[in-house]
């Protein structure tokens, strides 16, 4: 395909064209390829993080987190870095053709997240789907390094404070990231049936498929278990505005979903490069960051030394240790 100078112009004007998840434009250069990226290099918060669960601190004042039921239509790309799924909602007062020609502007509703550690309301904006392209890797996020095949990030930002998406993503307080994972099983959770179902019609780099009445919400399990720290976006520019809620239970997905995910590329019809799995950014160092969670739990230390227990400090206390693991299997 014989692109047109304007067309060429933008590819050199896009940064999103120059960088990848390996070689020399992969995360470890990220901060180096562009100086508007630096905390790719320098931050102290960044993500994604390996969640230690001993390490954890129990914040009972974490409440649950809510999306509203409002289903949405969209469409699902393959952006060359990632399988991401686009609300019809905010793409409305852009100017993007594929989506004027396919939207119903009689549906767009916004999705609304509150509450968990959130005290603002954030509006979705996206969601994201990094994968590997074998089992044992695949997520951001890892749980004492365990690392789930996928993982899915719904992306919202404060509608409280900023009036765009484009707005909010440098700016303090600016996004949520809502990190589930992927675990394979038999069957599959039916929100993923309907975004893994036309997964052919975008094989390639910038094609792009509808989906419809798509519910956020159910996405989230009943138990509304999670963890949550202060960190940054995991693509370039890292800006450390993200406050994270990674949730506790996986969502399920089949053997011939992945498959179907490991089946799209990096690049163009004509030039496909390499596979689109493996999208994920390495963990990043926790530093001194607080990392909480709602999972109560009840630690009982014994000693049978001289038929005594051992000492305790027993009291009532805001926050306490989390030695629970995590549904990892």
């Amino acid at each position: 395909m014989n692109r047109t100078n304007d067309e060429q112009k933008a590819i050199k004007c896009d940064w999103n064209f120059w960088w990848t998840y390996d070689g020399i434009s992969g995360p470890e250069f990220w901060g180096i390829l562009n100086p508007d990226w630096f905390l790719c290099s320098k931050g102290h918060r960044q993500s994604p993080i390996d969640i230690k669960p001993g390490l954890l601190l129990y914040d009972p004042n974490l409440k649950s987190i809510f999306i509203n039921k409002n289903k949405v239509n969209g469409y699902l790309e393959n952006d060359g870095h990632s399988v991401v799924f686009h609300s019809h909602y905010q793409q409305q007062n852009q100017s993007d053709t594929f989506n004027q020609q396919n939207s119903n502007s009689n549906q767009m509703l916004p999705v609304t997240i509150n509450g968990g550690p959130l005290s603002y309301s954030y509006l979705f904006h996206s969601l994201h789907i990094h994968f590997g392209l074998v089992d044992s890797y695949g997520s951001e996020h890892l749980i004492s390094g365990f690392q789930f095949p996928g993982e899915i990030q719904l992306i919202g930002y404060n509608s409280d404070l900023y009036d765009s998406y484009a707005d909010a993503s440098t700016k303090p307080n600016g996004l949520v990231g809502i990190a589930i994972f992927l675990k394979q099983e038999t069957k599959s959770s039916p929100e993923i049936e309907i975004l893994t179902s036309q997964l052919n019609q975008i094989v390639y780099r910038g094609q792009k498929t509808i989906i419809k009445s798509l519910s956020l919400r159910d996405l989230l399990p009943d138990d509304q278990n999670y963890i949550t720290y202060d960190g940054s976006l995991t693509t370039p520019s890292c800006d450390e505005i993200v406050t994270w809620i990674v949730i506790n239970k996986p969502l399920s997905i089949t053997k011939e979903q992945l498959q179907a995910l490991r089946f799209l590329m990096q690049g163009d019809i004509d030039v496909p490069k390499a596979p689109l799995g493996n999208n994920f950014r390495p963990t990043q160092s926790i530093n001194d960051r607080v990392i909480r969670t709602n999972i109560e739990f009840k630690q009982q230390q014994q000693s049978t030394t001289k038929g005594k227990n051992c000492p305790t400090m027993k009291q009532n206390v805001q926050y306490e240790i989390n030695q629970k693991l995590w549904n990892v299997i």
